[in-house]
């Protein structure tokens, strides 16, 4: 016979043990775990800005309206940069507050540092399981080495450098395409081929965007000694070959320079998609949707970027969305990257055209597929590696404003090249001191 006591406890492992299985569906499951809760089910507001000036109409194709479709609960907004009033300093200085910053490398540091905006994501993303594992590895380095290994941004999408050319011009002088895998002597070749004076008109065989050249130099030569804060165009030995590749050699063809001074500047963009009258032309991937109107009144394609080392393309050049110290909702603005570098966004982004930061073949084959240009070569952006990105300081962007005018200096013969490279370091250490002095 049972006395009280234990009558008492074997009641109680009952009622236990019926508590459990009720609350567990009768599955054995953990009753004190609650469900986790899901954020998106209740109302957030995200807010955008970047530097950039992007209008509204190219934040929501690229970005805004996937990401509203995907949060329909939630606000997402973007300030667009217009003019006084929306620059970064305005904003923080009147109190706007937005959650998450973005501008392609080497700009995001540039105002994100010294504004003092920048957000080390790094607990949140472990916190809320993103995977980083599946982006490329390049694009993803590149920010932590600007900041001590700290994760300020997240890439979402990136460009390259591909060599653009008028099929008509080609035709008209009877030259055959380039195609991928091109070298860059090849390539200097063909350009010799275009380059002349016919029925009163200048033509070029090649041109390239001398800034973004520099930006995402193949030969990936650092622009600063980040130890020492000191410029490297005088004192790194690369930076001669560098010139003399891309801004002596393609320029210095029959024709070219008498060219060049009479127009007195290097061929632009202008000169290609909209007088014609340039063969060739080495800029970013991003051009086909930038620019996709523009580009429709000019016969086209693209092939990869011309080597000098083989197989080795550009650097890339990623876009880096960071959260902000001003952030309101930590977990629904870090929910909104993490969709960002899914799957289904980045497939979304690569058919419009735009390079995706997943590294993933199955993603990048979609590239293109939804543009008006889905019949072009494609293929090309993808054709080459990427050259390494190298350490960058956070006052990278004055640094390339002076090697480009050293490089437009060579080019239009103005300056030889060790002249323009000492001048050129000597502007620099200036600009380092006044942005050292301005952000201490």
């Amino acid at each position: 016979m049972l006395n009280k006591r234990t009558k008492t406890l074997t009641a109680m492992t009952l009622a236990a043990g019926l508590l459990g299985a009720c609350s567990s569906g009768g599955t054995g499951g953990d009753p004190a775990k609650s469900p986790e809760k899901d954020i998106t089910k209740e109302p957030a507001e995200v807010v955008f800005y970047s530097s950039n000036g992007d209008p509204v109409e190219s934040f929501d194709y690229r970005f805004g309206d996937a990401l509203r479709k995907h949060f329909p609960n939630w606000t997402i907004k973007y300030i667009q940069r217009t003019g006084t009033g929306t620059q970064l300093a305005d904003l923080i200085a009147n109190g706007t507050k937005f959650d998450i910053f973005f501008q392609s490398i080497g700009n995001f540091e540039a105002a994100a540092f010294p504004a003092g905006i920048q957000y080390d994501m790094t607990e949140l993303i472990k916190a809320q399981k993103v995977d980083l594992s599946k982006l490329d590895p390049t694009v993803l380095e590149a920010v932590k080495q600007a900041s001590g290994g700290k994760l300020y941004g997240l890439p979402i999408f990136t460009s390259n450098l591909v060599l653009y050319y008028n099929k008509t011009l080609f035709d008209k002088f009877g030259v055959p395409y380039p195609k991928d895998g091109i070298t860059w002597n090849e390539m200097v070749e063909l350009s010799k081929k275009l380059t002349r004076v016919d029925g009163g008109t200048q033509y070029f065989g090649f041109t390239h965007s001398p800034a973004h050249t520099l930006r995402l130099n193949p030969m990936a030569i650092p622009d600063a000694d980040l130890q020492n804060d000191t410029p490297t165009i005088n004192k790194d030995e690369r930076w001669k070959s560098f010139f003399q590749t891309y801004f002596l050699d393609p320029m210095r063809v029959p024709d070219y320079l008498e060219g060049m001074k009479k127009i007195n500047k290097i061929p632009d963009i202008n000169m290609f998609v909209k007088d014609q009258n340039v063969g060739m032309f080495g800029y970013l991937s991003s051009l086909i949707y930038v620019w996709e109107q523009e580009l429709k009144s000019l016969n086209w394609d693209i092939v990869s970027f011309p080597t000098v080392e083989k197989g080795v393309g550009s650097q890339s050049y990623p876009v880096y969305f960071g959260m902000t110290n001003m952030v309101r909702n930590k977990e629904a603005t870090m929910e909104v990257l993490k969709y960002m570098i899914s799957e289904e966004f980045q497939t979304g982004m690569a058919r419009k055209g735009i390079m995706p930061v997943l590294n993933d073949e199955a993603v990048k084959k979609e590239i293109g597929k939804e543009s008006p240009y889905k019949d072009r070569n494609w293929k090309a952006i993808f054709y080459n590696k990427f050259a390494p990105i190298p350490a960058k300081g956070i006052y990278d962007a004055e640094l390339v404003g002076q090697y480009t005018a050293a490089g437009n200096n060579i080019a239009m013969d103005k300056m030889d090249v060790n002249t323009a490279l000492r001048t050129a370091e000597e502007a620099s250490v200036k600009k380092i001191q006044e942005f050292k002095s301005k952000n201490p």
